[in-house]
């Protein structure tokens, strides 16, 4: 993986992430295809849709269908008949949800598996294995997700073991292929985080990613703790912000610097109804739509918008027919894959901060009207 940046505007900047036979311009969205699958549509329409990277997790991975199925098709890639970059999170993130199944050590976390209850350990090694296993083109060290809220002393032992377990990794990831990528953590701490990306920035990585930033704290704090991070963020190094994917986070995250950006929020909500638009959000349930005619959104070129109404879509979602999901997962990720474009090309030309003032006066204004 080589980055690179071709401009800037303040402190954001467009570039691209080369690849073997790929390149993926950035700002960019992956999408997430959690069991090497992204809910609802196939890799061919999201190739169409104009996707060159998502993401695949380690942890689901290895529990099912279990490494050995994926390693007879070849790799990931193959079993899922994808043949652009993939980033595989390395299950910090997964094990950090099972708070009430896992016990954390300093050699790893043993936990048990939330399928069918059975021992399972994972560690820096084992998840920097794994993710070879499966021919990851970006790979992630494996890290403590530190919980909100947590005391400082809390947050400094967690911080402090990601740290060791980053050095772990890397040791690990020494023989393979692709990139490896540190996670920033330090909870809501201002001087932890620094302490972290200063550690891992003596380790060196291909690339630093901010971990811990979508787990329930106010968006205010989130928002505090990028500002003060960004700048000590290696600014010749690919940023990535886990997790965070309401459009609003983006556009701000981006004004920042940040360069790639997965969320299942796209996915997730188009098969609970939401849609997105530039002039905010459509609840295809409410009644409201039931004898609406337009599109979801009239200036969205996306193959829903131009085939069918609200209205419809209305009728097939509350009849739960399994085509509501794929026609507004569509339309979602088209949403997602417009607006970074967007981005992009307002940073080209040095008019970002117009482009997110219109962004969000198109919304207010839109949003009443809708109201």
């Amino acid at each position: 993986m080589l980055f690179e940046i071709n401009s800037f505007d303040g402190s954001a900047r467009c570039g691209h992430i080369n690849f073997p036979g790929h390149i993926v311009e950035t700002p960019a969205f992956m999408p997430v295809g959690t069991y090497g699958s992204v809910k609802a549509i196939t890799t061919d329409e999201l190739k169409n849709l104009g996707y060159k990277m998502i993401l695949s997790n380690t942890f689901h991975l290895m529990l099912r269908p279990g490494i050995e199925v994926i390693k007879q098709h070849g790799g990931l890639h193959e079993f899922m008949n994808w043949d652009g970059p993939i980033l595989t999170d390395s299950g910090g993130f997964q094990v950090f949800s099972l708070s009430s199944m896992r016990e954390i050590t300093e050699k790893g976390v043993n936990f048990k598996s939330p399928l069918d209850g059975d021992k399972c350990f994972l560690s820096p090694e084992i998840a920097i294995q794994v993710q070879s296993e499966l021919g990851a083109d970006i790979t992630m060290v494996f890290d403590d997700c530190t919980p909100y809220p947590s005391t400082y002393e809390e947050t400094k032992k967690s911080m402090e073991l990601s740290m060791r377990w980053a050095e772990r990794s890397k040791t690990a990831f020494a023989q393979n292929s692709g990139a490896l990528i540190g996670i920033v953590q330090g909870g809501m701490h201002k001087d932890l985080r620094h302490i972290s990306i200063e550690e891992l920035t003596k380790l060196g990585f291909d690339g630093y990613a901010i971990g811990g930033l979508s787990v329930g704290e106010p968006k205010a704090i989130r928002k505090e703790i990028l500002s003060s991070l960004m700048p000590a963020i290696p600014n010749n190094k690919l940023c990535y912000l886990m997790g965070i994917g309401k459009p609003e986070d983006i556009v701000e995250s981006v004004r920042l610097g940040v360069d790639l950006f997965d969320c299942v929020i796209p996915t997730r909500h188009a098969r609970t109804g939401f849609l997105y638009t530039k002039a905010g959000v459509i609840k295809i349930r409410n009644s409201a739509y039931k004898n609406d005619t337009k599109p979801i959104d009239e200036t969205c070129s996306c193959y829903t918008c131009k085939n069918y109404t609200r209205a419809y879509l209305h009728h097939l979602d509350r009849c739960g027919e399994i085509n509501a999901c794929r026609l507004q997962t569509t339309h979602n990720l088209h949403y997602y894959q417009t607006l970074m474009s967007e981005l992009r090309q307002a940073i080209k030309s040095e008019r970002l901060s117009q482009y997110i003032d219109d962004f969000y006066k198109l919304r207010m204004t839109e949003s009443s009207a809708m109201a």
